[in-house]
């Protein structure tokens, strides 16, 4: 109990890699308290004060708090009625009452038969989609997303598998993100599924021998895209046979925790970043493209992958940080060939969440003070929880933009904790997203909600975005937004 209580306010290094990592069962005895210490270790708030507006036509109010023996990860909407859903790590669904403002337990494991859940999203015609994660022996793990479609005649809701993975290895580390986010395309005829890196930045995890020379494997840092009316579909670990099924929408991503589609129809991923001081992105997704990773992590070169590289000499590499500690950054003369045509992220050029460290002094400067732009968000921020004004409702700052939370506490005014250095963090931020020709995107980031306790997720119905919190009271917050 007391190495709980302590890690409360231990390094938040851990919070940003909870996103897809140690989201372990809180029911199962030992696991439960093995993961209990981990995730504290990992700093997740443990106090819960209100978000505040930077704003003054912005008003929040809290809807209710959701905490209990397991964390809350996602909020969703059902599209056909705009009717709030919550989910648990340990797979409960919760139905929310806004009128209300409480909420009330719809599903179980007992009913989708996932005792991991890291992922949920409702289809244009009510089907919930659920992607968990199994563990298996040898330090083995794989992905399985579940469907609940509403039965026509009995108006219940029918689980079954969609799909379910071969075994792949974990590297037995903190960067085993497994399978997570998912989104629905607007036509309801496809879901898009991030498996997420097993590695921090493309270095050898071999689980002392077990998996000796492995870095990634065919089923990590990807995006999936999977036909909604499947059954049964089975995922080798074989990118050339994944790609061959035409399951394979992206690669080159180390961990995209949250995709959402834009009201033109484009999508776009937020993207955690590695151990070192490398921004955060926001990326277009597009079919095919392949987002750097582990080669360019946020719009530079990752030096592990050259000859000599010499990691005491690299001013980005800061102790606080597990791979850091652990020697994970080294010269790497087996470093895998760099392809051809990486994607790069999008620039942010301000004014807010743009900071990031000069390899050439070590000094954390910002970047549209010095009238550059950022790829794409100051390093550990932990980007998520991403919305778009899709019907159009807001007033016309706000008209059809986007919205993302950043789940990492933050030192505003230094670099005392291991997030995002001069950055608050914990935060909403408005994102004013231009379309530069066909071919790429930049956008200016601006804070507009601050203080929330690890927020994880959001939602968004007309002018009022819904975020969940993973810390505090795992409170929901409604956030209103002018209207037009």
């Amino acid at each position: 109990m007391n190495t709980i209580m302590n890690s409360i306010n231990s390094s938040n290094q851990k919070q940003r890699r909870f996103l897809g990592i140690t989201l372990k069962s809180y029911f199962v005895a030992a696991k439960t308290l093995l993961f209990t210490i981990a995730l504290l270790n990992y700093g997740a708030t443990g106090v819960n004060a209100a978000p505040k507006a930077l704003r003054p036509d912005i008003q929040i109010r809290n809807i209710t708090n959701t905490l209990s023996v397991s964390p809350s990860v996602r909020i969703v909407k059902d599209p056909r009625n705009n009717t709030l859903y919550y989910l648990k790590e340990n797979g409960d669904i919760y139905q929310v009452n806004l009128s209300l403002s409480n909420s009330k337990l719809v599903y179980t494991s007992s009913d989708h038969n996932l005792g991991e859940t890291q992922g949920m999203a409702i289809g244009p015609n009510g089907t919930i989609y659920l992607v968990g994660n199994a563990d298996l022996v040898n330090n083995q793990t794989k992905g399985i997303i579940v469907k609940g479609e509403i039965n026509s005649v009995t108006q219940q809701r029918v689980w079954s598998i969609l799909a379910k993975s071969a075994g792949y290895p974990k590297s037995k580390t903190a960067y085993d993100h497994r399978f997570n986010g998912v989104v629905v395309s607007p036509d309801g005829n496809f879901i898009y599924v991030n498996s997420g890196s097993r590695t921090d930045h493309g270095e050898v995890q071999s689980v002392n021998g077990l998996y000796p020379n492995t870095r990634e494997v065919g089923l990590t840092a990807c995006i999936l895209r999977l036909p909604t009316n499947g059954k049964n579909l089975f995922l080798p670990n074989n990118r050339a046979a994944l790609k061959t099924s035409g399951y394979i929408f992206a690669e080159g991503t180390r961990n995209t925790f949250d995709m959402a589609f834009a009201p033109n129809g484009d999508l776009f991923g937020t993207e955690n970043g590695p151990d070192r001081d490398m921004s955060e992105e926001l990326n277009w997704l597009r079919a095919g493209g392949n987002y750097g990773f582990p080669w360019r992590i946020g719009g530079t070169d990752n030096p592990q992958q050259f000859p000599n590289y010499d990691p005491a000499k690299d001013l980005l590499l800061n102790p606080k940080f597990n791979a850091v500690q652990r020697g994970y950054f080294r010269n790497d003369p087996t470093f895998p060939a760099r392809p051809e045509n990486l994607i790069e992220p999008i620039p942010n050029f301000g004014p807010d969440a743009d900071n990031f460290r000069d390899p050439q002094d070590g000094k954390v400067k910002d970047a549209s003070v010095l009238g550059q732009s950022l790829s794409t968000f100051t390093a550990h921020r932990s980007p998520l929880g991403l919305v778009f004004d899709t019907q159009g409702v807001m007033s016309p700052e706000f008209n059809k933009d986007g919205f993302m939370l950043s789940f990492t506490t933050g030192d505003p005014t230094g670099e005392t904790l291991p997030g995002p250095f001069k950055d608050s963090g914990q935060d909403l931020l408005h994102l004013k997203l231009t379309k530069v020709g066909n071919t790429s995107y930049k956008l200016n980031a601006t804070r507009i909600v601050e203080g929330f306790s690890n927020p994880i997720d959001a939602a968004i119905i007309g002018n009022k975005i819904y975020v969940i919190e993973y810390g505090g009271n795992q409170g929901i917050w409604e956030i209103t937004m002018p209207t037009k």
